[in-house]
């Protein structure tokens, strides 16, 4: 993972490498992260949290 995801505050699924990272970290699907960013918004903590996952 990218050294800079660990400062972002906030998942940009409208970016392919950001969005791929991401789901990658979660290990989830691209399609179920850009839901879960719809449902809770982009905050990292909030993502996490409604995937039932640890934020960092």
């Amino acid at each position: 993972m990218p050294t800079e995801m660990h400062d972002k505050a906030h998942i940009d699924v409208f970016d392919r490498a950001a969005r791929e990272a991401w789901a990658l970290r979660f290990g989830i699907t691209e399609e179920r992260l850009r839901k879960a960013v719809r449902v809770v918004g982009s905050r990292v903590t909030t993502v996490a949290a409604y995937l039932g996952q640890p934020g960092h």
